[in-house]
């Protein structure tokens, strides 16, 4: 009898090229993905240590009456005697005035003959709002110019004179207040209440307002330039200040979300510089860096709306999310102005 032969049976193997398999796979990967970013995102990262306050600072500092919205602090004589302000930047900006002062302020400096930029040495100034429209502020000068601004010239063009905490001060007007702390010091406010809260201090500036000493211990340099801006209204004008030479950049990155910043400037043989953005969440801050990271390398690649010049600049910064935070820093060697000064 023939023999009946049995039936081919192919066995169906699994695999992962397609069906659940596939599936199971590109879910594994996301997972993975999700976690990896997950544990990237609440990992602390390496931190620059801060350099510290120096001590006068730190007392004058203390004394800043209430809280801040924005702490600046220029060291023009430390920036005048860099290599990069004496080799790089052109006599014209030198000479320029730091700021435009504006009302009575404008009329002391004028008739003092006093420039900023040329005469002050030191300044730390602190803005605080008061209601919608009001600002106050806070500052104190160090350098020559208080030379030019003697008790006889304080007492010809003030409109009271009264001693406050043991000092003289004088109000030139309504709206600036102006006080020798010693023949190398001035203090100036534009409110007297101020003025009296900072010659007789109650407690410290430092328990007062702890988001300003954390942005404080933020700004890694301190001999320079550097300001902490707790406020988000003073946060966001300056970012639009920082990006607005790049559109990208000004677009992305979550700005709208940052809660407050720090930035720090040292000068020495070229540019070393930090920031800081405090967002609200660890996500914000992550989808933040990884936005400008992209926007960054894109310029990078870009061959025609980026210029040689601008992509060596974009080389030397990095970025990195830490916690709540986006942190940037550059170091921008001498020798990069040097050859764009060549070019020119």
């Amino acid at each position: 009898m023939p023999s009946k032969a049995k039936p081919e049976t192919t066995q169906n193997k699994r695999t992962f090229r397609k069906g659940a398999g596939l599936l199971l796979m590109i879910s594994g990967i996301g997972m993975l993905t999700f976690l990896g970013i997950v544990l990237w995102i609440n990992w602390p990262k390496a931190r620059l240590q801060p350099e510290p306050l120096n001590a006068e600072l730190e007392q004058l500092i203390s004394r800043i009456p209430g809280k801040s919205d924005a702490l600046i602090y220029v060291g023009l004589k430390d920036i005048r005697e860099s290599r990069l302000w004496m080799e790089i930047i052109p006599d014209s900006l030198k000479k320029t005035p730091l700021f435009q002062p504006k009302g009575e302020l404008e009329t002391i400096l004028k008739a003092a003959k006093i420039n900023p930029t040329e005469d002050i040495d030191t300044l730390l100034i602190s803005f605080r709002r008061r209601g919608y429209k009001e600002q106050h502020f806070m500052a104190v000068a160090w350098g020559p110019f208080t030379k030019k601004l003697p008790e006889s010239f304080l007492k010809t063009n003030s409109t009271i004179s009264e001693k406050i905490g043991g000092k003289q001060c004088y109000a030139m007007d309504s709206t600036l207040w102006l006080c020798k702390l010693d023949p190398n010091r001035l203090a100036l406010t534009n409110s007297r209440n101020m003025m009296q809260e900072f010659l007789v201090p109650t407690g410290s500036f430092y328990q007062r307002d702890s988001l300003t000493t954390a942005l404080i211990n933020k700004a890694i340099y301190k001999s320079h330039l550097w300001f902490a801006l707790p406020s988000a209204s003073w946060t966001s004008g300056a970012l639009q200040s920082l990006t607005s030479a790049n559109r990208d950049m000004k677009n992305l990155g979550n700005l709208n979300r940052i809660r407050s910043m720090a930035l720090s400037v040292r000068l020495k043989d070229g540019i070393e510089g930090q920031s800081e953005w405090v967002y609200t969440t660890r996500r914000a801050a992550y989808f933040s860096s990884t936005f400008l990271w992209g926007t960054i390398k894109l310029s990078e690649l870009s061959s025609t709306r980026t210029s040689e010049q601008a992509k060596k600049l974009l080389e030397k910064l990095e970025i990195q999310q830490n916690f709540e935070s986006v942190i940037i820093h550059t170091n921008l060697p001498i020798e990069l102005f040097q050859q764009s000064k060549v070019k020119k």
